[in-house]
């Protein structure tokens, strides 16, 4: 796919991504957001997402996201759903349905494909480096666009560590840092750097994880309370599955938080025996073979009791 080949006619372009944006959702939108301004300069373009965390205010025009989701644009020319299915775009979604054309770009490997025209790719690292495929003139990027791709991949290959991370991935990201730009700054100041009241949950959270199946599984669960309590906001918690994942000895991690009466956000990471986008899929959710998510009704120990009985079917089959 080139990107300004499905765009070069539209008078109004969307861009969109998933419900509680994460640094490749936001880098890849406001990567692809800064390059389109720059090829197209007579559109109008606009990007709809939650409201980005503040680590992420070092990106360019970020402030020109529409967090309200509110526009004058009745029907957009083109509408781009990135780093997710349209199932997952919130408010967008309606916007992305009444579009003239519809374009997904994502490498969830749960996406089937949600647009007239789907560029998929779950071999990919990020959604992020997609973007940086699909801008076929390099000469167009610059350094507000490279920042804003390089967070994205970053964020996603766990600073190049996942096993998602490929000899095109590190040469797309020696490719963005050529341009200049503080990567090292940027890695601390959005990835590892945490505020207080974050190392707060953090620490209270492995405080009250649980080891399971012989060690092989860890899980840990915020309720309302504790969300309450230390003032925190579902942006807080990030970090704090992979951070579980390292314990030795285990080979998936589970991180709970609640959002309602019975109903909780699950985060699932894998150490590489356990495919948790298959867990999450078998209940409604999806992912990557590392790194998935689900939303679950229940009780904590039975979400876990059902979660285990998929874990263990892996894990059986690998012993």
């Amino acid at each position: 796919m080139k990107i300004y080949d499905e765009v070069k006619e539209a008078s109004t372009i969307g861009i969109s991504g998933h419900l509680r944006p994460d640094g490749d959702c936001i880098g890849s939108a406001m990567g692809l957001y800064l390059y389109l301004l720059k090829v197209c300069p007579g559109a109008d373009i606009q990007v709809f997402l939650e409201k980005p965390a503040d680590i992420f205010s070092c990106i360019s025009r970020i402030d020109e996201i529409r967090t309200d989701f509110t526009t004058d644009v009745k029907q957009f020319d083109v509408f781009i759903a990135l780093d997710t299915a349209k199932d997952r775009l919130g408010e967008a979604e309606i916007l992305f349905d009444q579009a003239k054309k519809r374009i997904n770009i994502d490498h969830h490997v749960s996406n089937s494909g949600c647009g007239d025209v789907n560029y998929l790719r779950p071999d990919a690292s990020s959604t992020s480096e997609l973007i940086y495929e699909v801008i076929d003139d390099k000469s167009q990027l610059d350094e507000e666009i490279a920042k804003a791709l390089y967070i994205g991949m970053v964020h996603d290959t766990g600073v190049f560590q996942y096993s998602n991370t490929s000899p095109s991935t590190l040469r797309a990201a020696a490719e963005l840092i050529s341009f200049g730009f503080d990567f090292s700054e940027l890695i601390d100041k959005t990835f590892y750097e945490k505020t207080y009241v974050q190392n707060q949950i953090l620490g209270r959270a492995l405080l009250e994880s649980i080891l399971f199946m012989d060690g092989k599984c860890i899980v840990s669960m915020v309720d309302k309370k504790t969300m309450n309590f230390y003032q925190a906001k579902p942006h807080d918690l990030e970090g704090i599955v992979s951070q579980l994942r390292s314990t030795k000895g285990v080979e998936c991690a589970i991180v709970m938080y609640q959002i309602d009466t019975l109903e909780y956000k699950v985060s699932l990471r894998s150490n590489g025996k356990v495919d948790v986008a298959k867990v999450a899929a078998f209940f409604g959710g999806g992912g990557h073979v590392r790194a998935a998510g689900v939303t679950m009704q229940g009780t904590f120990h039975d979400i876990v009791n059902n979660l285990s009985a998929r874990i263990a079917l892996q894990l059986s089959k690998k012993a």
